[in-house]
């Protein structure tokens, strides 16, 4: 039974595209080495130290390395022909990208976090990204950042789920968000949402699938890809 699993895998879709994206990896790669050397090494080491203390489950977000080699492969697999901000497709341009890890491939980037997870705006600042402190709510606009972007993405995201009633957003919460974040993307610009589940382990209903792509989104499973912007 358990081979027969493993032979059906090798015909669905999905498992073609995740061996894809690690193939594109391989190819694509993104040395940590200059990025952790642009890490104080002092404020690495002594940040742990007080930041173990920090909610549980953020804690180890205090372990920098692993988290670099997650958001290492993320970036890989949103963009490989244009990790480096010298040779985007257009050439000048540095993409504003919110996405920690590319101000060490230079590009320009923004973080939008609540503040209530200190050890969050510590490695913030370890990094030295900007950060917009905001909580998004449903039926609530974004706030003015004064410019737009070529990418808006979220990963572990779980703003749509309403605390503690452990209710997810339905398709008019999200319709609205889709609609405000439209506002905020450049011309060409793309968006990406990795989901996590929901407190009965899915990602969304069939009601918002077929709102995500409706919009436009390639849908995989937990993978929202707006690849060309959003459609209205």
């Amino acid at each position: 039974m358990k081979i027969s699993r493993k032979i059906l895998k090798f015909t669905e879709p999905l498992t073609y595209r995740r061996g894809w994206r690690r193939a594109q990896r391989s190819i694509f790669r993104v040395p940590l080495e200059p990025m952790l050397a642009q890490i104080d090494p002092e404020r690495a080491r002594r940040n742990p130290a007080v930041l173990w203390n920090s909610t549980a489950g953020y804690a180890k977000y205090a372990n920098i390395e692993p988290w670099l080699r997650l958001n290492r492969e993320r970036v890989q697999d949103l963009e490989p022909s244009s990790l480096n901000a010298e040779t985007c497709p257009r050439p000048g341009v540095r993409r504003r990208i919110l996405l920690f890890i590319l101000k060490n491939l230079g590009h320009s980037v923004l973080g939008l976090d609540v503040e209530r997870v200190p050890l969050f705006g510590e490695l913030l600042e370890l990094f030295g990204v900007e950060r917009v402190v905001y909580k998004i709510d449903a039926f609530e606009p974004l706030p003015d950042f004064g410019q737009q972007f070529d990418w808006i993405t979220a990963f572990s995201a779980n703003f749509y789920l309403y605390h503690p009633a452990k209710k997810r957003w339905g398709t008019s919460e999200w319709d609205f968000f889709l609609r405000d974040l439209q506002h905020h993307l450049a011309p060409g610009g793309k968006v990406f949402f990795g989901l996590n589940p929901s407190y009965n382990g899915d990602y969304y209903t069939p009601e918002i699938h077929d709102l995500f792509r409706s919009r436009g989104a390639d849908v995989e499973r937990e993978r929202i890809f707006f690849e060309n912007g959003l459609r209205f």
